[in-house]
């Protein structure tokens, strides 16, 4: 049996030493359920990981074992694994989780009763330490604090020869670099190869969105039923990223690339093993449905630890009017001094008080739907009275009193909770990172011995502008008809990646969408802090916009909580672009 000791190495985790092929079956709590047979019964694999947590996912975690502190895991995994535990048996897959949120300890005794009760004997071991909320400092209505682990853990159990490896809060792409790190008996020193791995355990972290799911050209795939994504990993941390045959969906350049720049932001992405080059990577397409990612270098991590922390943040009501025909801007500020008014009257007003009208009417509509705009009122406050019947009642009391045409899209309710998701720094020194064995032997995991302090690398030399020699005539047009886009959450901030599909593209679109031009484009963003960042190996821009989210996801402050659609929304906004590139 493995000490666990970085380098050891018992026997590879798959027939290929030279190769070890990882899938995904799951890229966040809720994924389609069938993916974990499809990715068994699909091809071969040597190890299948499923990432089940996101920020508002521990939320609901810790909501979860408020209730009952032996849950706190994503029940959703025990289900499929009814199923698949003996066809990854039978096949020689490992399976890789952090399913175990936070109860990793209670998931693998479920996985122990379960193999028991379907008669598959298997080797289940766990990782532990992540879980801090028991060091107490971190102020009042903490539900969860949770410092993101590296691959280490996972790598002492697969050494041990576990089969199935349950974590707690890991980063995303530790499910895969942990593996390679077991399979090849990587050093901590070995940073390139460890950044490699990183790399592609970031494209296949949210499963389908590497083969063609949210890809901004996706009229040019089936996504149907798009198949979930493998990487063939190679010992010096190269990969070729693909899919079982047969299945939907594509892998290309271009879905890798959305997928490289997701939740990402400056040429340095920082982890607990390593910080990866993301200016060094380059991919290429290797045959169909086979993109090739290599040339990744690596740095020593940071000194300490992301630890997020969730705490429920007070409550919130949503009341949405229709607003039908003429006269939208009157109507609006009708009811918006009509639902003040009944906040004096009670004399109880919401702390925060949010309104937004969409003008998705037209004038002359066809279809009842399209004659109208929808006014939404958001309220917060710290208790649960203030958004509720103050809130809903005055609503419903104005059904025969207001703007001609008036109702809501939903009857208003009590008022929900809503959470807070903070980000903090540890000292990795102060987190028992621990592999739990198949046997029960509890193995320290040291911090990296080494580390750098993470800065932002100043930005590369811009291409030669398309129009050096001479002006070009332009059109103006939609910048999705030459640029694709990603973009999503990270706490309280926004990512925007932004790719050229060409390299005359890019050297238009590096010169021409500045911060300035982005602000312009992208109102909202406009008073908040844009960092630009420029990364010429995949001809991309990445734009960090800090505050657009406020508090993060669980607090839902705007319409798309999660940035999903920012990216798109950047897209369809019109620009003067050349005509040569239209």
């Amino acid at each position: 049996m493995s000490d666990g000791s970085p380098g050891s190495r018992i026997r590879p985790i798959g027939a290929d030493p030279a190769t070890l092929r990882v899938g995904n079956a799951s890229g966040f709590y809720g994924d389609r359920f069938d993916a974990l047979r499809e990715m068994l019964t699909g091809g071969p694999l040597d190890v299948l990981t499923g990432d089940y947590l996101a920020e508002l996912t521990m939320l609901i975690l810790g909501r979860d074992r408020l209730k009952d502190p032996a849950r706190g895991y994503a029940k959703t995994f025990l289900r499929q694994l009814e199923d698949g535990l003996g066809l990854a048996a039978e096949r020689g897959v490992r399976i890789v989780t952090n399913a175990g949120g936070l109860n990793p300890a209670g998931l693998a005794d479920a996985v122990r009763e379960l193999a028991d009760k379907v008669g598959v004997p298997v080797r289940v071991a766990h990782v532990a330490g992540d879980d801090l909320l028991a060091r107490g400092e971190w102020g009042e209505g903490v539900l969860t604090a949770n410092a993101y682990l590296g691959g280490g853990g996972i790598a002492a159990c697969l050494r041990a020869g576990a089969d199935v490896v349950v974590t707690g809060r890991v980063t995303d792409a530790a499910l895969v670099s942990g593996a390679a790190q077991a399979h090849f008996g990587w050093r901590p020193q070995d940073l390139d190869q460890l950044a490699g791995a990183v790399v592609a355990g970031h494209v296949l972290e949210c499963g389908t969105q590497a083969t063609g799911g949210n890809y901004s050209f996706f009229g040019a795939h089936d996504l149907l039923r798009p198949g979930f994504p493998l990487a063939e990993i190679s010992a010096d941390g190269s990969a070729v990223i693909t899919k079982h045959p047969g299945t939907g969906g594509a892998v290309t350049t271009g879905t890798v690339t959305a997928q490289l720049l997701y939740e990402t932001a400056g040429a340095r992405y920082a982890g607990p093993d390593v910080t990866a080059r993301l200016d060094t990577v380059r991919i290429a397409q290797d045959g169909p449905d086979r993109v090739r990612i290599d040339g990744v270098r690596g740095e020593a991590p940071p000194p300490t630890l992301k630890t997020g922390l969730t705490r429920l943040g007070g409550w919130r009501n949503e009341v949405t009017f229709v607003l039908t025909g003429l006269d939208v801007p009157a109507k609006a500020e009708l009811v918006r001094a009509q639902m003040d008014a009944a906040f004096d009257a009670a004399g109880r007003r919401p702390a925060e008080v949010r309104w937004t009208l969409a003008r998705t009417d037209r004038a002359d509509a066809e279809v009842q739907e399209e004659a109208s705009a929808l006014l939404r009122l958001v309220v917060r406050d710290a208790d649960q009275d203030a958004v509720g019947r103050v809130v809903s009642g005055a609503a419903i009391e104005l059904a025969l009193a207001s703007y001609p045409g008036f109702h809501v899209t939903a009857p208003p309710g009590k008022g929900t909770p809503y959470g807070v998701f903070e980000a903090v720094a540890v000292d990795a020194a102060e987190v028992p990172h621990t592999a739990v064995l198949p046997d029960g032997t509890r193995t320290g995991l040291q911090p990296a011995s080494e580390s750098r302090q993470l800065e932002r690398l100043a930005d590369p030399p811009l291409p030669e502008p398309l129009d050096a020699a001479a002006a070009l005539p332009t059109r103006r047009a939609p910048l999705g008809l030459v640029a694709g886009a990603r973009s999503g959450d990270k706490g309280g901030s926004a990512n925007v990646g932004v790719w050229a599909r060409t390299e005359a593209v890019w050297r238009w679109l590096a010169h021409e969408l500045t911060v300035e031009r982005f602000r312009q484009l992208l109102p909202e963003t406009a008073e908040l802090p844009v960092d630009r960042h420029v990364l010429p190996n995949l001809r991309a821009l990445n734009f960090v916009v800090d505050g657009l989210l406020g508090e993060g996801v669980a607090a839902q402050a705007r319409f798309d909580p999660q940035a999903k659609a920012v990216g798109e929304w950047l897209r369809a906004r019109h620009m003067d672009i050349p005509e040569v590139l239209l």
